[in-house]
């Protein structure tokens, strides 16, 4: 992975002795760190692309964390985001999780709370971008089937054989077969598990 693809973490701080301290911290596992002082720009200027993680402040002149947040999750952005906090409430906390934080912590922040969260947020994104992009890909490969090897294609998920798939479409085994081998070719799948695996949520409308 090279600099430019592993994950980032965004700190987004108005305490310029906070900011230093927890990019510091956050370096010594090995996570790059951009620190920002201004919501506003963070809010303009971050790559929605990049793999990693947030972590915000609540308090902050102009705009508040929480608003920050509100705006992340109704772009649709997926980045995890950890919440910190000098003066935490209950219902900021609530409101917090409520809006799609990841987690919250307060201030003076446990080091190792904060890095286990951290590096929890960091797998956890980097497992959904690749569950996204395999999705993406299981769409694409199911749009190039024909309407008959789709038909079959849903056969073949619920369990039915070759000589009972034939039965069911008023087909011979053998085109049933070829049927199968096409799909198997577009799909670009090696086995039945790996097609029931990737497909069967999608054949089944739960995707």
């Amino acid at each position: 992975m090279s600099a430019s693809t592993s994950p980032l973490i965004h700190l987004i701080d108005d305490d310029e002795a906070v900011r230093s301290a927890l990019a510091l911290l956050i370096g010594t596992v090995g996570l790059r760190v951009q620190a920002w002082a201004d919501p506003q720009a963070f809010l303009r200027d971050f790559d929605r692309q990049s793999i990693g993680a947030i972590v915000l402040d609540v308090r902050m002149p102009g705009i508040s964390g929480l608003a920050v947040l509100e705006t992340l999750v109704a772009e649709g952005v997926d980045h995890p985001i950890i919440m910190l906090t000098g003066n935490g409430t209950v219902e900021t906390c609530r409101r917090a999780f409520k809006s799609g934080a990841a987690e919250f912590l307060e201030k003076p922040v446990d080091d190792e709370a904060l890095l286990d969260a951290l590096q929890k947020a960091v797998r956890d994104h980097v497992r959904s971008r690749e569950r996204n992009a395999a999705d993406r890909d299981a769409r694409e490969r199911y749009a190039q089937l024909s309407e008959r090897e789709r038909e079959v294609l849903g056969l073949i998920v619920a369990g039915l054989t070759n000589k009972e798939i034939g039965r069911a479409l008023n087909v011979s085994p053998r085109t049933v077969e070829t049927h199968r081998a096409n799909l198997f070719a577009k799909l670009e799948a090696e086995s039945l598990a790996q097609v029931i695996r990737r497909y069967a949520a999608l054949v089944e409308g739960r995707v």
